[in-house]
């Protein structure tokens, strides 16, 4: 597993990729080796997932009757619908990469998208714990919310420039890929496996 050393330099790599600089490919090990061990960034954003989970919990019981309780069955649920949104992206990208001849990319796309995962995470679980504690800021939180995934989008598409080189269309539609049918699918999970509160 990366060091807390390790991740630091990872996320300066990819502050150096968003602004796009070159020398941030120097800070990503974009290796096959480096693929897999970018995986690890999910037990980096364990504590982000576990305070979303939980005011998940809260949010389904408090739409539901009093007498409503819930078990471990729907935190393994929401672990199902963790997994695809980790899972789900790369299968596009390799899709997509391999389709348009791109092949080579998909090492460091994957390297990108999943440490890129982890500021992610603990901004979203920043935004949790101010709807949480902050009553009556869920308007703010909204346009926190909405300027985040624009921040988001902005910021892949500067690193896919970076590593697909200056082809608009293709960068456009790999962003979009990786992100929109993520979110479609994470949604249609919730309601199927019936976690997804009511109202």
């Amino acid at each position: 597993m990366p060091s807390f050393r390790e991740v630091k330099y990872y996320l300066a790599g990819l502050w150096l990729l968003i602004r796009m600089d070159p020398r941030g490919f120097s800070y990503l090990d974009i290796s096959d080796r480096g693929l897999l061990r970018s995986f690890w960034s999910i037990l980096w954003c364990i504590p982000p997932i576990g305070l979303s989970w939980l005011w998940w919990q809260r949010a389904y019981l408090s739409a539901m009757p009093p007498e409503t309780s819930v078990g471990f069955a729907v935190f393994f649920r929401l672990g199902l619908v963790e997994a695809a949104s980790w899972v789900v992206p790369p299968i596009l990208a390799g899709l997509l990469l391999l389709v348009f001849r791109y092949g080579e990319k998909f090492a460091p796309v994957v390297v990108v998208l999943n440490w890129l995962g982890l500021p992610l995470a603990y901004l979203n679980a920043l935004l949790i714990a101010l709807v949480a504690f902050v009553p009556g800021s869920e308007g703010l939180i909204a346009l926190l919310w909405l300027a985040l995934m624009l921040a988001l989008v902005f910021s892949l598409a500067r690193i896919l420039r970076m590593i697909c080189g200056g082809y608009p269309l293709f960068v456009g539609a790999l962003t979009l890929v990786l992100l929109v049918p993520p979110m479609m699918l994470t949604d249609f999970l919730q309601r199927f496996l019936d976690i997804y509160p009511p109202g």
